[in-house]
């Protein structure tokens, strides 16, 4: 099969496809043939040497979402059959025209989607709803603040919280804010440097109870000053740096919950856990229509560079694909 193999790290130019073996399904694994996979920041950073695959594999293949179908299935597997439609996340491994992942961790691809599409469903819903619903406690009613709205989790986020009825407020460049209304954004705040803390306290004086951010660095400090008494801050990423002065004493007085997390370096039980909850309860949202993809771009497979460098220059709403089959 052909994948992106990283013999060296470094900028896009890395990025070199190669003829690698075949993976084979064991027990309780599924064989899929890629489709279709996306773009995630983590690719990014894993391409320059700063995040690389938990599983220390002898080939490094990027690559953190697909979607295909099951070309075949290892024993133990039940619930799936050559030929059925499917999404999901791995660790690593997606840049590749086949991918094997545990069935219990593979997703139904709603029938409302086409398979195209829907690569740019698993990681950022995942995130976005793991975030601020499983962990952040988000329900009907209560506000929540999402920084890098138009990203991919940003624009995920908007949609799980409507779908739950809920308010949520985002932080994002002035020329991505109608993008964030049009999704449903109840207050749409320009990012810092400007002063969008001021304009979210004018809006929202009480505070709010959940935030998901993706930016970290000074950021930190003002989502203390964001939040209402015991409300939770979820970090899921670290775009504006990893260290920041921040009030300690406002985590005690206001009974801040703050909360660092990813899902790639997660324990699998807790994976597969993670991914048949999503199932039962967003994947009929995406049925019902309440839920969508939000899609960028595309590229072809060969043009993975490209897709790279137009990732970084932070000019995309939505996801960026890659087009495999």
């Amino acid at each position: 099969m052909r994948a992106v193999v990283l013999r060296s790290h470094g900028g896009p130019e890395v990025l070199t496809i190669e003829e690698v073996p075949s993976p084979e399904p064991g027990p309780d694994q599924i064989l899929v043939d890629v489709a279709h996979t996306a773009l995630n920041r983590a690719d990014t950073l894993q391409r320059q040497g700063g995040y690389p695959d938990p599983r220390n594999l002898e080939l490094e293949i990027p690559g953190l979402e697909y979607a295909g179908t099951v070309s075949a299935v290892g024993v133990g597997v039940t619930d799936w059959s050559v030929g059925d439609r499917v999404m999901g996340i791995e660790s690593g491994g997606c840049y590749a025209e086949q991918v094997v992942t545990y069935a219990r961790q593979a997703l139904p691809i709603p029938s409302t989607v086409e398979l195209k599409d829907a690569a740019a469903i698993s990681e950022v819903f995942l995130t976005a709803w793991d975030a601020l619903v499983v962990q952040g406690g988000l329900t009907s009613g209560r506000w929540a603040l999402v920084h890098a709205g138009a990203s991919g989790v940003g624009t995920a986020a908007i949609q799980i919280a409507k779908a739950i009825g809920a308010r949520i407020a985002v932080t994002c460049s002035a020329g991505k804010a109608d993008a964030c209304r049009e999704l449903g954004a109840d207050l749409v705040l320009e990012r810092s440097p400007n002063d969008w803390l001021s304009d979210l306290e004018d809006a929202v004086p009480e505070g709010v109870d959940v935030v998901l951010d993706v930016v970290g660095g000074d950021e930190a400090d003002r989502n203390f000053r964001a939040v209402a008494m015991d409300a939770t801050i979820v970090q899921v990423g670290l775009m504006g740096g990893g260290s920041a002065p921040v009030n300690m004493g406002m985590l005690l007085m206001k009974r801040i919950t703050w909360i660092g997390t990813t899902l790639r370096a997660r324990p699998l039980e807790r994976k597969l856990a993670l991914c048949q909850r999503f199932r039962s309860e967003m994947i009929p949202l995406f049925e019902s229509g309440a839920l969508r993809p939000v899609i960028d771009s595309r590229y072809a497979f060969d043009d993975v560079a490209d897709a790279h460098r137009h990732m970084e220059s932070n000019a995309s709403i939505g996801k960026i694909l890659l087009d495999i089959a």
